[in-house]
C-alpha cells in the first residue's frame, strides 16, 4: 500500500489505487465545502427539468479529473459533468465520477451532499470512494477488501423486525420512475410509512446508499439512478454484507433502479414492488 496521510481512514489492505481516489475527493472536498451557499435560478444551469448544475459540479469535476488523468493515464473517465470525459478499448478500466451527488441540496445551501468515485473492470465495480465533505466521512470499498468509514470496517446492520427498521427511499420528480408503475412505487413507499420506524428522503442516493452499507440506514430505494450515482456506494453496500438489486431482484445495471438493503431487509422491500419472477 502506497504511504499517504490518508491511508489510516481507508482499509489496512486498501491498494494505492483506492488512496487515490481517496486524496481526490478530500482534495475536492474543500472545494465544496468552502463555497456551500444558496444560489439563485439564475445561478444555475438547468441540464432537465429539476436537474441542476453548479459552477461547484464543474469545479469540483475538474480537480478529480486532473488527478484521475495524472494517475491512471490509460483509464476511461466518465464523468457525469463530462469536463474530461474520454473513452478507450473495452478490456480497458472505467472511473465514473459524480463530482456532487445531491447538486439540489448543494444548490440550495443544504449540508447533505456527497461526491464519489468508482472504478469498474470488465463490467464489475471494483473500487470507490463517497466523501461528505460536511461531516468530513470517507467511505471506501474494494472487492474483497470490506468496506470501510474513517478508517473503521462497516457492515450492514441485521435487523428483520420492521417495526424498528429505517428506510431511506427517493422522492421521484414526475417521470423519474421507470421501472414499475407510478402508483407501485408510491405504494411502496406508503407501505413503509405504515410498518417501519419511518422513512427518509435524504437527498444523496451516494451517501443514502453508504448508510445501508454502515448501518445507519437499514434499506435504500430509488429509481432513475446512473452508475456515477450509485457505483462506488453499492460496492459498499455489498462489501458490508448487504444486497444490491433492482426492485426486481434483477441484477443491476448502469442506469435504473436501485434496492439496496441488509440481508435481513432485502426480501420484505422486494415484495413491496409487487413484480413477479
Amino acid at each position: 500500500m502506497a504511504s499517504s496521510p490518508i491511508s489510516a481512514r481507508l482499509s489496512p489492505t486498501a491498494s494505492s489505487r483506492l488512496v487515490v481516489l481517496a486524496e481526490a475527493v478530500v482534495k475536492a472536498g474543500e472545494t465544496a465545502r468552502v463555497s456551500l451557499r444558496r444560489r439563485t435560478s439564475r445561478e444555475m444551469l438547468a441540464k432537465a427539468p429539476r436537474d441542476y448544475q453548479t459552477e461547484i459540479d464543474v469545479a469540483v469535476e475538474q480537480i478529480i479529473v486532473d488527478k484521475m488523468t495524472k494517475a491512471f493515464p490509460d483509464y476511461a473517465i466518465q464523468g457525469e459533468e463530462a469536463v474530461g470525459n474520454r473513452t478507450a478499448g473495452p478490456d480497458t478500466p472505467i472511473i465514473y465520477i459524480d463530482p456532487i451527488d445531491g447538486t439540489t441540496n448543494y444548490a440550495w445551501g443544504v449540508p447533505h451532499f456527497g461526491m464519489t468515485i468508482a472504478i469498474a473492470e470488465s463490467g464489475r465495480l471494483v473500487a470507490g470512494v463517497v466523501y461528505d465533505a460536511m461531516q468530513d466521512e470517507l467511505f471506501s470499498a474494494e472487492t474483497g477488501g470490506g468496506a470501510y468509514l474513517n478508517g473503521e470496517r462497516i457492515r450492514c446492520a441485521d435487523v428483520a423486525d420492521i417495526e424498528n427498521v429505517l428506510i431511506g427511499a427517493g422522492l421521484p420528480i414526475p417521470g423519474q420512475v421507470k421501472a414499475v408503475a407510478e402508483e407501485t412505487y408510491f405504494d411502496a413507499i406508503k407501505r413503509l410509512m405504515a410498518n417501519t420506524a419511518g422513512v427518509r428522503r435524504l437527498g444523496s442516493a451516494a451517501l443514502s446508499i453508504a448508510y445501508v452499507a454502515c448501518g445507519r440506514l437499514d434499506g435504500f430505494f430509488e429509481d432513475g439512478l446512473s452508475i456515477h450515482d450509485f457505483g462506488a456506494s453499492a460496492l459498499m453496500v455489498e462489501e458490508a454484507g448487504g444486497i444490491v438489486t433492482r426492485f426486481s431482484g434483477a441484477e443491476v445495471d448502469g442506469w435504473g433502479d436501485i434496492l439496496a438493503a441488509s440481508r435481513a431487509l432485502h426480501p420484505w422491500l422486494k415484495e413491496g414492488f409487487h413484480i413477479k419472477a
